[in-house]
């Protein structure tokens, strides 16, 4: 009991010490504004900071940065590792270096007759100085450039992908040898026949072995992503609209390419329904063939957005508050929140796969003759 104790504790101290300010310069921080301005002032500080680091790791990181440790002197330094920068500039072409060239924003590249500057992790078009037209927002308005670069959500989903077919792959070839599975297939075979059980059949029908492999890969891949987010490395990829997206619109195509006729009569002219009432019900029906993917795409999105925010935040409170009683009642509150976490992790995963054979359910229905049993009535 003692080890686990210590275990998980190490593992929010990993957690919490990406707060590397705390750690290195908390002194430095309080002793050099107790001296300038007080107390009050050094806590705004810390806010300010703790707030944008909250930010910073709800973005893309063009560098895998595991934590960044703030020196005495204000110096901040990163323990990562650096990712490809690909962009194109219409004016100089395509470009390609490593993003410890930029070292976090902190220096201007020249590249092919250009100067180019990372800020919010957005590459812009700047001048041999570096610099930046910002806005009241505090975000530069200068031009950017086409970012093709292989950030921290990229390399995470290549990984992802990677450990997908390893997996799988393994498991697939095990299978012809015997029909007992063995290995990582005792942990995962569990959860295939889950989604075939519980989510294709009921939600699909007598069809639902030609949309196994979308649903299974949809699952395991949102799973793994959310597990992912759960680590102290920053990675929250999909807490990022644009993969939400991605897979929304996957499911969309999906549904709208393998529907069947009975499913676009229902959406363009309802049987048994009175003219008027067909009118009327089509730009609804139109308008709920894109809803169902915005839904799905904005529930992900929040869902892991938001725990990442309220966990991140509740350890930025420890260190806000700097006693005894913050030391003890938040990381304990930041143990509770990060197991439901790690609960939602399963569920989002569940409700999009959940959503999507519903939606596909739908597009296969066959209803019969709604016509003739409304005329009968």
């Amino acid at each position: 009991m003692l080890k686990r104790l210590i275990l998980i504790l190490g593992f929010f101290s990993i957690f919490s010490s990406s707060f590397a300010q705390q750690e290195n310069a908390g002194k430095a921080i309080v002793t050099d504004l107790s001296e300038a301005t007080g107390p009050t002032s050094a806590k705004e500080k810390i806010k300010v900071e703790n707030k944008e680091y909250i930010d910073h790791h709800l973005l893309d990181g063009h560098s895998f940065d595991i934590m960044a440790v703030k020196n005495a002197d204000g110096t901040e330094h990163h323990v990562g590792f650096p990712l490809p920068i690909i962009f194109y500039d219409k004016a100089n072409g395509f470009h390609s270096f490593m993003s410890s060239e930029f070292n976090h924003g902190e220096e201007v590249v020249a590249s092919k007759g250009g100067f180019y500057k990372l800020s919010h992790e957005k590459i812009y078009k700047t001048d041999a100085a570096g610099t930046l037209t910002l806005n009241k927002e505090g975000h530069a308005e200068n031009e950017k450039v086409l970012d093709l670069s292989i950030t921290k959500s990229v390399m995470m989903i290549l990984i992802t992908g990677l450990l997908l077919i390893l997996i799988f792959g393994s498991m697939a070839r095990n299978y012809k040898k015997s029909p007992v599975p063995t290995g990582v297939g005792k942990i995962f075979e569990p959860l295939v026949i889950f989604v075939r059980d519980e989510i294709a059949k009921p939600n699909i029908g007598i069809k639902y072995q030609k949309y196994m492999s979308y649903l299974l890969t949809v699952f395991f891949f949102i799973l793994f992503l959310n597990v992912f987010g759960l680590m102290p490395f920053g990675i929250n990829v999909t807490g990022n609209i644009a993969i939400t997206f991605a897979l929304a619109l996957l499911t969309f195509i999906i549904t709208q390419f393998t529907a069947n006729g009975n499913y676009w009569k229902h959406i363009f002219w309802m049987p048994g329904l009175p003219w008027p009432m067909k009118i009327v019900m089509m730009p609804i029906e139109i308008i709920g063939v894109f809803i169902k993917p915005f839904a799905l795409l904005i529930r992900l999105f929040a869902n892991m957005s938001a725990g990442h925010i309220v966990v991140m935040s509740l350890i930025a409170l420890i260190f806000y508050f700097q006693n005894i009683i913050a030391g003890v009642a938040f990381p304990l509150l930041t143990f509770v929140i990060y197991l439901l976490e790690i609960l939602v992790a399963f569920l989002q995963a569940y409700i999009f796969t959940m959503l999507s054979a519903v939606y596909f359910g739908m597009a296969n229905e066959e209803h019969g003759h709604e016509g003739e049993e409304g005329m009968a009535h």
